[in-house]
């Protein structure tokens, strides 16, 4: 079976080249670090409406590779904002990362994005979790991610850790990919990679919100440093992605959303991007419209980790959440506005 390629050739145009107003002079220029997935859906409606140039930045999407990958272009300044899960904010912070050190200190979540979208998606023929025993999953990286949402999946089904074999495969496009080619028996994947999955015979066997109906998904990360550096252009950007959440919650806009996804991910069908939109605009699991970072959300994702791993938190958040800048932006006019 072939994989299914992602395009992104349309969401790294230049505005003018999407029908929105030539670049002027003096937008911040940034760089957004991004795994595959269709929680991206307002970052290319942004684009595509030229949203972040009209409050002063210009977004160029970038896919990242892994968690790793993410964290080092964050640490030497190649990138300055990230989407990604809010456990790698909880691990980096707490040095319990995967790059030489383990660690960015001043790494912190300033919007909620998402309810996580994560699929379990096995091979043909592996129909239950329990037959997942003596099989091989992939994760993004085995410290950080989501790994800790499919060992519980795993333990709630009375399946042992040392009944798998866990191998690190980076984001979810690359785990989506190596699954299709057979390297691995399954692994935890985003929307639209399940229904992509499943429209090739692949078996999705449990959502995560089956199991975690509090669960806080992707964030926005970025180094605090550069943040108190550059209010105006972190306000642009929370500005740019919250007028384009408005348009995509509009039903009117539906048929076009739709098309983006088609465009974004080749071969996802009519109907399957049809049932993706739905996904995306669901009020309990979908897109967080006020991308506000609920604390029992954050809490479950930390609950997870202090399971898994050696460090008990006690409960308490650490501080590498801060709402000032998602408060600084809800106070401008544009706030509540699309267009």
């Amino acid at each position: 079976m072939t994989s299914i390629p992602v395009s992104t050739d349309i969401a790294r145009q230049r505005p003018e080249q999407q029908g929105g107003s030539s670049l002027a002079d003096g937008l911040k220029p940034l760089t957004l670090l991004c795994f595959e997935g269709a929680f991206n859906l307002p970052v290319w409606i942004a684009q595509r409406r030229a949203l972040f140039e009209q409050h002063g930045v210009t977004v160029t999407m970038d896919y990242t590779k892994g968690s790793v990958d993410m964290i080092n272009r964050l640490q030497n300044g190649s990138a300055q904002l990230a989407l990604t899960s809010i456990d790698n904010v909880f691990a980096y912070t707490r040095g319990h990362g995967e790059t030489d050190d383990g660690r960015m200190h001043d790494l912190t979540a300033f919007m909620g994005g998402d309810a996580g979208f994560l699929a379990l998606v096995a091979r043909p023929g592996l129909a239950s979790i329990d037959a997942l025993r003596g099989r091989t999953l992939s994760v993004d990286a085995m410290t950080t991610g989501f790994a800790f949402v499919l060992r519980d999946m795993l333990a709630q089904h009375a399946v042992a850790q040392d009944e798998v074999t866990f191998v690190a495969a980076g984001g979810t496009g690359n785990r989506y990919r190596e699954l299709i080619a057979g390297r691995h028996d399954a692994t935890l994947v985003r929307s639209p990679f399940d229904t992509l999955a499943r429209q090739q015979g692949f078996v999705p066997l449990r959502q995560s919100r089956d199991h975690y109906p509090a669960y806080l998904g992707t964030v926005g990360a970025v180094r605090r440093t550069w943040a108190d550096a550059n209010p105006d252009a972190l306000q642009g950007f929370l500005l740019g992605y919250r007028r384009a959440l408005n348009w995509i919650f509009d039903p009117a806009n539906r048929q076009e959303c739709m098309a983006v996804l088609t465009t974004e991910f080749a071969g996802l069908e009519p109907a399957a991007a049809s049932a993706v939109y739905d996904e995306l605009t669901d009020p309990a699991h979908g897109l967080i419209r006020d991308m506000e970072m609920p604390e029992a959300a954050a809490r479950q994702v930390l609950q997870l980790r202090d399971r898994y791993t050696s460090f008990a938190s006690g409960g308490e958040l650490p501080p590498c959440i801060d709402l000032q800048y998602l408060r600084r932006a809800r106070e401008h006019a544009a706030w509540e506005g699309v267009e």
